[in-house]
């Protein structure tokens, strides 16, 4: 059987679920951590899981806008980010702005333009790319840093969320 190339295009729909189902998982590790670990364990001198999860906070929401419309904003200058604790220093707060970011992203996603990902893209002014390649650094960055969160997770005799569960 011939298979044509419409047949092995990735759609934006399926890049968002993949993306959320990162997402999703990474939640779940954020969220086996006892309170009082979460900003205050790490290993070898590593950043904490709870300053890794906020890295990841100032990516998902204002990457998702980069790429649908262009402008690289900082997380708090997003529409519907006011009121919102950028700063938390507890597990809900953290968990308060995942959330937050998760629907912001549903939200803008369908913005997305056809063509888009293949247009070059200076992220933040810094990182010059195809669209495309400004995602997969979202996502491979959460993968990464979801690692560390396994490793402390371990280390701390708590068992992570299954890694293939996304």
């Amino acid at each position: 059987m011939e298979t044509s190339q419409k047949d092995t295009t990735v759609n934006l729909s399926q890049l968002l679920t993949h993306w959320q189902g990162h997402r999703s998982l990474t939640r779940r590790v954020i969220d086996a951590f006892p309170d009082d670990k979460l900003f205050s364990h790490s290993i070898g001198g590593m950043r904490t899981f709870g300053e890794l999860a906020m890295e990841l906070n100032r990516m998902g929401a204002n990457g998702a806008h980069g790429i649908a419309t262009g402008e690289w904003k900082d997380v708090k200058d997003l529409p519907g980010a006011d009121g919102i604790d950028f700063s938390p220093t507890t597990k809900e707060g953290v968990l308060r702005i995942w959330d937050w970011s998760t629907e912001y992203i549903n939200t803008i996603w369908p913005q997305v333009g056809p063509g888009r990902l293949q247009e070059p893209e200076k992220a933040y002014g810094q990182w010059e790319g195809p669209v495309w390649w400004q995602l997969f650094y979202f996502i491979d960055n959460e993968i990464h840093h979801r690692g560390q969160g396994y490793v402390y997770l371990r280390s701390l005799g708590i068992e992570p969320p299954p890694f293939w569960d996304r």
